[in-house]
Formats: structure tokens, C-alpha cells, sequence
């Protein structure tokens, strides 16, 4: 089992920006999809960004522009640049990973609030 540990949010204004991790228990280099989602109150979790082993990124288009997926397979991490931060961008953030043969792993979550 694959254990994930997101940290980095926090309570920023609108404008700002926050750098979110992801840090796993084991090698990264063997997952071929790698991403983040999030999820406010009452609502479903939405996909984020993605990134493929062979670094191919994919973004929501309510991100595109603004937030920058990327991994370092030596440091086990995986990392979410957050930048022009808006109060609809507030929410939990989960970080998941897929590895061959094995249903998808989750994070616990970090929240991020953004204040207007």
C-alpha cells in the first residue's frame, strides 16, 4: 500500500498563492498517473491537474494558466503551484497516485481557503 500525505494549505487572500505537496511512502517512479483533486462542502470532487510518468500534465480549465503540476520522483514528491488564487478555488485538496495492477490511492486532504 501506497501511503500519501498532502501539506501546504492554509488561509490566503485572493491574489496570493500557495504551493501544495504531496509526499508518498514509497518510489513514485513506478506510477504512470499522478494528480490532484479537490472537493468543497456539499459539492463533488472535481479533477485538478494530472501528470503522467512520462511528465504529460492535464489541467481543469477553471485552473489552466494559474496552477502548475509537477513531480520529483527522487524526493517521492509530487507538487501543485497555485498562483491568482480566487474564493472558488477554496476547498479540500486531495492528492491520488495509480500504480500498475493497483486501485488508485488517496491523501487525507489539505484545505485551502481563499478569502475575497
Amino acid at each position: 500500500q501506497v501511503q500519501l500525505v498532502e501539506s501546504g494549505g492554509g488561509l490566503v487572500q485572493a491574489g496570493e498563492s500557495l504551493r501544495l505537496s504531496c509526499a508518498a511512502s514509497r518510489s513514485i517512479s513506478s506510477a504512470y498517473l499522478m494528480g490532484w483533486y479537490r472537493q468543497a462542502p456539499g459539492k463533488q470532487r472535481d479533477l485538478v491537474a494530472t501528470i503522467t510518468s512520462g511528465g504529460t500534465t492535464n489541467y481543469a480549465d477553471s485552473v489552466k494558466g494559474r496552477f502548475t503540476i509537477s513531480r520529483d520522483n527522487a524526493k517521492n514528491t509530487v507538487y501543485l503551484q497555485m498562483n491568482s488564487l480566487k474564493p472558488e478555488d477554496t476547498a479540500v485538496y486531495y492528492c491520488t497516485a495509480r500504480m500498475p495492477l493497483t486501485p488508485a490511492y488517496w491523501g487525507q486532504g489539505t484545505q485551502v481557503t481563499v478569502s475575497s
